[in-house]
């Protein structure tokens, strides 16, 4: 087993987001969700790897390049066949008029052996995505395709999110039930260790509540609520 496969593995098992973007807070990193509207498909829906970050732009029509031929959806097929094993395609920076994401995609990201999408707007082909089984967040559903609105200009590069929230090539990306949120890479194994370490107060303090002690007097002592 890998290194990331060894982290990812207690993250997927044992933590989650909320006491993850707690421990990031403590550390000053306080701005690592990314906007509340994204959200998997289903509740059960989780996502953990590494970023592959992917800038999107609108457009209007198809774009003529330079072989005088017009180029569908930018380099998207160039980011989508580079995605890596336990790599997030994660996307943002178009307007909300069309969708980022679909079935087809998500067959080519299961392929390559990709954890996840995350997109800073709509996906469509639920159904489809939901048979795949592939991991998929978003802000909802909407069938309009991209092809004539839409393209990607740029991947692993460092996007941002409207809310601030900034996402690097090799990040880790983590998405639950309550969200998404974006690990930065160097900060990884002591987040992890310190949620781990939260995780076990958190069960302790469970015990004390349910022991009928108050929330203050648990709070008091344990600085955990």
């Amino acid at each position: 087993m890998t290194k990331d496969a060894g982290i990812f593995e207690l993250i997927r098992t044992r933590l989650f987001t909320a006491v993850i973007g707690d421990q990031m807070d403590a550390r000053g990193l306080t701005r690592q969700f990314l906007p509340p509207e994204i959200r998997g498909l289903t509740p059960e829906t989780l996502v953990v790897g590494r970023a592959m970050p992917v800038l999107e732009a609108d457009c209007c029509g198809e774009v003529v390049g330079h072989s005088g031929r017009a180029e569908a959806f930018g380099l998207m097929f160039q980011a989508l066949d580079d995605l890596k094993p336990d790599e997030v395609y994660i996307c943002t920076g178009s307007s909300r008029r069309y969708a980022l994401w679909g079935e087809l995609m998500s067959t080519r990201a299961r392929t390559l052996g990709a954890a996840g999408a995350v997109v800073g707007g709509f996906h469509r082909d639920t159904k489809g995505i939901l048979r795949l089984g592939f991991p998929v967040f978003s802000e909802g559903s909407y069938a309009q395709d991209q092809r004539l609105r839409g393209r990607v200009v740029d991947f692993r590069c460092t996007i941002e999110f409207p809310n601030g929230a900034r996402v690097r090539p090799g990040d880790v990306v983590v998405g639950d039930v309550d969200g998404v949120l974006v690990i930065p890479q160097e900060d990884l194994e002591d987040v992890v260790a310190l949620a781990l370490k939260k995780v076990e107060g958190e069960e302790a303090v469970r015990q004390m509540i349910e022991q009928g002690q108050s929330t203050k007097e648990v709070f008091d002592r344990t600085g955990i609520m």
